[in-house]
């Protein structure tokens, strides 16, 4: 009986036992698009709320399973907003970071996205040599302090960039350079989530979090 607790699904939203993201954590995860002034950078939810939640869960606490939901979102946005691409891609995470999860949410959102859409994903960024973790660094930090490579050979390629989390754009913002560079036609960026502005949580306040929920959900 304590086994089977103890891997009991809950809810990403509210805790709540029973499915990975509940009826009415899904109806709070719908409601009016943030935008990323001066960047032209799309995101589907606010990064606020319930919705701050199961972002976090999926980047920290390994619920893998909101994925493909939080994807749903991005798609969504992407097919209301008349977008035409042709490969999906994602602005990777640095190293440690994937080593330290087990996994690049980045990547796992990107490739549930391009599923859902029908198109290729494909890796086509790679951090550059000097690149620092954005979590929890000041916007001027951020804005200095990532840099992407991508790889040659995009002539004509509309390409969309897949991120979790949007707070000043810098990440993304480097993503579509490095991809105009080499040569893509058109860059289009997305997140699942863009931080209000005038509401910078840091996200690294999340590792103290308490939590009831096991961590397999």
């Amino acid at each position: 009986m304590i086994v089977g607790m103890m891997f009991q699904t809950r809810c990403a939203g509210c805790d709540e036992p029973g499915v990975v993201i509940c009826t009415t954590c899904r109806f709070a995860l719908v409601g009016p698009r943030p935008w990323v002034s001066g960047l032209d950078i799309r995101a589907a939810v606010p990064f606020t709320g319930r919705a701050r939640r199961v972002v976090l869960g999926l980047k920290y606490r390994n619920r893998r399973r909101v994925a493909r939901h939080l994807a749903g979102l991005v798609v969504n946005a992407v097919v209301a907003d008349g977008c035409r691409v042709d490969v999906v891609t994602w602005a990777p995470t640095g190293a440690g970071r994937r080593r330290d999860r087990g996994f690049d949410q980045g990547e796992l959102l990107a490739r549930y996205v391009a599923r859902q859409l029908g198109l290729p994903a494909r890796g086509l960024l790679r951090r550059s040599a000097g690149s620092r973790s954005q979590t929890g660094r000041s916007r001027s930090e951020r804005l200095a302090g990532v840099r992407f490579d991508a790889r040659p050979g995009l002539e004509g390629q509309r390409v969309l960039v897949v991120d979790d989390v949007v707070t000043t754009g810098a990440t993304l913002d480097a993503a579509r350079a490095a991809l105009r560079t080499a040569g893509a036609s058109a860059v289009e960026l997305y997140a699942v989530a863009a931080t209000p502005a005038g509401n910078r949580v840091p996200m690294t306040a999340v590792a103290g979090e308490r939590t009831t929920a096991p961590i397999a959900a």
